[in-house]
């Protein structure tokens, strides 16, 4: 008997892993193994992931432990944690609260994920306690819904290089860099391209606008965002920026920096290449200059 009972156990334990991929960075599960009413708790530990819960029932409780870089000097953490999720094209059978020190606020109702996917974002300090509760909600016929979303986390070290503010619960900022934010930039960033503005079109519904960019120089791209195209095989891609910036195409050379984010890129600093030389070099003169950068 006690035999038996072991191998139950191990065959649960294994049932319950079996929904976490083996990075942990990612959890997929059925609401129809829950006991009506209950909660499962799950802990993911990686900066970004996804999260895919079929037929709905009962509640999941998210903790998002990630195990992020620490900041360029490799020894301080970070001033705030700053997460957002991105729910799937078929989003249904649920809504997404944040919970804030025991507090619910909702953050994603099933209704507005139902129309499009959407974006959300959060940031917590270091000391607080925050976690994704989903609560499913009722239908007689739950066959056919899915609540999935991707997440992405990053730790701010300065608060200048954020995400976009796609919701009120993140606030973005279309001033222009100063030259300690251009260099931290260029030794920080998912990207630096040096290139030109091609067409610069604005995306009313999103609130965003989009930069055509041809690239003259790849300094960094953590992806392959600017790809060769045409017979010569230039580089050309697009950034994203807030709509409310005011972004407008404009001649002459410029850096662009910034982050990827649900694999996009989207703008942080942007000066005009011969404005960042003079601040590079005269950083680079006295001592000043964070990193290494090759100019031409």
């Amino acid at each position: 008997m006690s035999l038996a009972l072991g191998l139950l156990g191990l065959v649960l334990l294994h049932t319950a892993l079996c929904n976490y991929s083996e990075d942990q960075c990612s959890w997929r599960g059925s609401g129809l193994s829950q006991e009506s009413g209950s909660v499962e708790q799950i802990s993911l530990h990686c900066a970004e992931g996804s999260l895919e819960w079929l037929y709905p029932a009962g509640a999941l409780r998210l903790s998002l432990s990630p195990r992020l870089p620490t900041g360029t000097t490799g020894r301080e953490n970070p001033r705030r944690v700053t997460a957002c999720i991105k729910s799937s094209n078929s989003f249904r059978g649920a809504q997404i609260y944040l919970e804030r020190d025991g507090v619910l606020e909702l953050l994603l109702s099933e209704a507005d994920a139902t129309l499009q996917p959407k974006v959300r974002c959060f940031s917590w300090l270091p000391k607080e306690k925050v976690a994704l509760f989903l609560q499913s909600t009722l239908h007689q016929d739950i066959s056919r819904r899915i609540a999935a979303f991707r997440y992405e986390l990053r730790g701010d070290w300065n608060s200048r290089f954020s995400w976009p503010s796609r919701n009120l619960s993140m606030e973005g900022s279309c001033r222009p860099c100063n030259n300690t934010e251009i260099l931290m930039a260029i030794c920080t960033s998912d990207f630096v391209i040096r290139g030109n503005i091609r067409t610069v079109s604005n995306d009313m519904e999103s609130q965003e606008s989009i930069i055509s960019v041809s690239a003259t120089r790849i300094h960094r791209q953590k992806f392959a965002l600017f790809q060769p195209v045409g017979k010569y095989g230039k580089s050309t891609g697009s950034i994203r920026t807030l709509l409310r910036c005011g972004v407008k195409p404009g001649p002459g050379s410029f850096l662009f920096t910034g982050w990827l984010h649900f694999g996009e890129a989207w703008l942080s600093c942007a000066p005009r290449y011969k404005d960042f030389r003079h601040i590079y070099e005269g950083a680079r003169q006295a001592h000043e200059n964070p990193c290494e950068v090759s100019l031409d």
